[in-house]
This record gives structure tokens, sequence and C-alpha cells, in this order.
């Protein structure tokens, strides 16, 4: 029997819950570092390419082989900045959550196989070992609705909070792990991720903004999360 929502109904312009896991519920993400080289492939896959800048680095003859070895790695890497999308994300220590948009219908496939080949190929040459780093492939629900939208986002961005169930301090636990939420707050500036769609619906500031709508716990909001996330089958169960 496949592996609940491994088989995935791609469509244009779709919006999709993307998350895995490592193998045998392994670390993929061991220290600080690890969480920085993931980010970065991140925001060299979704940043526009500046090639012009890139073929002028090259010209420099004083240029070192690493870095011009480094220079046309990234000149041969596909870029998705015109194909995907990324709204959310929220990284721990052995899965990942993703929000995206794709804009045809092979775009979040062709995205993926790049982002986590790239990693694991990282990922097994410091740490010296071999095969597989994920779980299989990549799970991925499509959404369909608005709340849906709205209701994953929060689920995502408040993935910290299930690890840390004694904490009053719901702030500081949400910034424990790298995520978008404090692109969504305005405490960093990421601009490869497209937190927009889901900012318009809430106010900049008061009890109607995103932060309350995180931070607050609230028996509405969190009925309303567990019902879509139930109609979603979402398969988290023992990502920790």
């Amino acid at each position: 029997m496949p592996i609940k929502n491994s088989i995935k109904t791609y469509i244009s312009e779709g919006y999709y819950h993307v998350y895995n896991r490592g193998v045998n519920k392994i670390d993929i993400f061991k220290d600080k570092l690890d969480y920085e080289v993931f980010l970065s492939y991140l925001k060299t896959y979704l940043l526009p390419q500046d090639k012009v800048n890139l073929f002028g680095n090259l010209n420099n003859l004083s240029l070192s082989s690493k870095e011009r070895s480094r220079l046309i790695t990234l000149l041969r890497l596909k870029n998705y900045a015109s194909k995907i999308e990324l709204l959310t994300y929220c990284l721990m220590p052995n899965h990942y959550h993703f929000l995206v948009k794709q804009n045809d219908k092979n775009d979040l496939e062709n995205f993926m196989r790049s982002l986590m080949t790239r990693y694991t190929k990282y990922f097994n040459t410091r740490y010296k070992r071999r095969g597989p780093l994920f779980e299989g492939r990549y799970k991925a629900v499509l959404i369909e609705t608005d709340d849906q939208l709205l209701y994953l986002s929060r689920y995502i961005h408040r993935n910290p909070i299930k690890t840390r169930m004694t904490s009053t301090n719901i702030s500081a636990v949400l910034r424990s792990q790298p995520s978008s939420y404090l692109v969504y707050i305005g405490d960093i500036n990421q601009s490869w991720v497209k937190p927009t769609i889901i900012l318009s619906n809430f106010a900049n500031h008061g009890q109607n903004s995103y932060k309350v709508f995180i931070e607050e716990k609230d028996s509405s909001n969190e009925e309303k999360s567990r019902t879509l996330i139930y109609n979603l089958s979402i398969d988290d169960e023992g990502e920790e």
C-alpha cells in the first residue's frame, strides 16, 4: 500500500503542503550550519539568478580556483524563481514543512528533486555517510480552500510548539527553530519567502493581526485547525 500522500495530484497554479522526515526518523539537521546550508539552497533556487553578475565575476583574472568553481556551479544550477513560490516553511531537527505554490504542474516535483538531492549530497559528505537521507519521496497535499491555506500556515509556524508543550513563552518557542514566521511578523527579511497572500487576510497590528493568530491559543482556532488537518489527511503522526 502506498504511503499516505506519496501519490500526488499535480496541477498548474496549485498550492501544496510539502513535508518529509529523515529516514528512520534520524535528524536531518544536526547543528546551526546544517540549517544555514539548507536555507542557502532555498535562497539560491528561489531568487532570480543574476547571470550577468556571475559571468562578470568569472572574468576576474585574480579569481581563485575555488571561487571560480563555486561560480560555475551556481551558473549550472536550475533556478525556480519564476516557477515556485514559497509561502511558509519550518525546519525541525528531523523533518521539514513547506507551503508552496507551483506555476506549472511539474515545477514542484523538479524543485524538490533538485533541493533534496543537493542537500543529501551535502549531508552525506559532511557526516561521511551513504544512502538516502529522507524517508522515501516527499509527501504533498493539494490545498483546495482559502481556510486550508490560512490554517496550514498556522499549523506550520506553530510546529515547534509540539515539542515544547511545557513552555509558557510561546513567542520564544516559535523563534527556536528556523521558519518563515519571523518574516511574517517583520523581524527578518527573506525576499524569497512570499507571505503576501496570507497576510492580506490580517491587520498589521492588534487582535486581528497574524501574530495573534499564531501566538494566542484560541479554542475556535485550535478546533478549526484540527479539523482542517484531519480533512487534508496529513500523515504527521510520529514526526518527532
